[in-house]
């Protein structure tokens, strides 16, 4: 267990925002797997204080989830710290984070995400004046720098927990590799040691036992899961049983997953309506097949399918097929 500011967070693993899929479907899901902590998907400042019915409605939070984190990016500070207050006041959120590693281009454009690394003033100024703006905990997600020849990680860091953040979580990559390469633990370790405030790893963290390593060689105080969780909630479920027991729990049968995928889809269904959820959950329904043979034809289907019973009966129909396979 640790803490960020007065928030308790019941174990060391969490799930990482992920823009297009953290939602309160796909949290809760994982929450229910044994997260300590979900991170909701990140949010714009400005599309925030317009009230954009999209953005507005990326603010449910089902009071199963919490412990939980809102995370909001932005270019300008005082736009910033009004989507902050709105979502200090107006949300049921535990946590706010605000995104300083996102490496899309037009988010780049707008001075947000990724774009702070290359200033450690600019994040000091607009961390504490976000700090100063909310009583929820703030947090930071960063990455180690913007290209292997400007890496302020240590640097950017001492200036989060100057400004006054509760915890950051660090990507070990730069903003230049993007998703690529290999993620740089040595400067995670780098940082943890260089300030006071609990600091979470992420990145190359695809099983429990690399969650395990990360924690031993790296001394962060937690791991962050992000696209390995995505069609595999086990994958949290069994981090946290392995670092608590060091028992390595075995991987879902394939009934397993598809009973989970139609859940997730039921709860994508009553969040945002059949029509959207089923052509949102194609690529979920995808993720949750991956690593099963002779999936192939089962994937092509469910990117045909465009209501829940379509999609149920493909995957069932898959499942079936599996089973028939293995009997013969």
């Amino acid at each position: 267990m640790f803490k960020i500011g007065d928030v308790e967070i019941e174990n060391r693993v969490v799930l990482a925002p992920m823009a297009g899929v953290c939602n309160a479907a796909f949290r809760l899901t994982v929450k229910e797997f044994g997260a300590g902590l979900v991170c909701a998907e990140m949010i714009s400042d400005k599309a925030l204080l317009f009230k954009n019915e999209k953005t507005m409605n990326m603010l449910y939070i089902d009071s199963r989830e919490n412990p939980m984190s809102l995370q909001i990016f932005g270019g300008e500070k005082e736009t910033l710290v009004e989507a902050a207050k709105y979502v200090d006041q107006n949300t049921t959120a535990d946590i706010i984070d605000i995104n300083m590693g996102c490496p899309v281009s037009k988010i780049i454009k707008c001075e947000a995400g990724a774009r702070w690394l290359l200033d450690p003033n600019k994040i000091y100024e607009m961390v504490s004046a976000v700090v100063e703006a909310v009583d929820k905990p703030v947090t930071v997600k960063m990455r180690t720098g913007w290209d292997e020849d400007h890496i302020y990680a240590v640097e950017n860091a001492k200036m989060i927990e100057k400004a006054g953040a509760s915890a950051l979580s660090l990507h070990g990559r730069t903003r230049k590799q993007m998703y690529e390469g290999h993620a740089d633990w040595d400067i995670i370790k780098q940082v943890k040691e260089a300030v006071n405030i609990p600091v979470i790893g992420n990145g190359d963290v695809t099983t429990p036992e690399l969650a395990k390593k990360m924690l031993d060689e790296t001394g962060v105080d937690a791991v962050m899961i992000g696209r390995e969780a995505l069609g595999n909630p086990w994958m949290i479920y069994r981090t946290v049983h392995y670092l608590e027991t060091g028992e390595l729990m075995p991987e879902p049968d394939i009934e397993e997953k598809i009973k989970i995928a139609i859940l997730h889809l039921d709860r994508l269904i009553q969040l945002k309506g059949e029509k959207v959820a089923v052509m949102e959950m194609r690529k979920h329904a995808s993720w949750y097949l991956k690593g099963i043979r002779g999936n192939g034809k089962a994937r092509k289907a469910i990117n045909q399918t465009n209501t829940r019973d379509e999609m149920v009966t493909v995957l069932e129909q898959f499942v079936q097929d599996v089973k028939d396979k293995q009997a013969s």
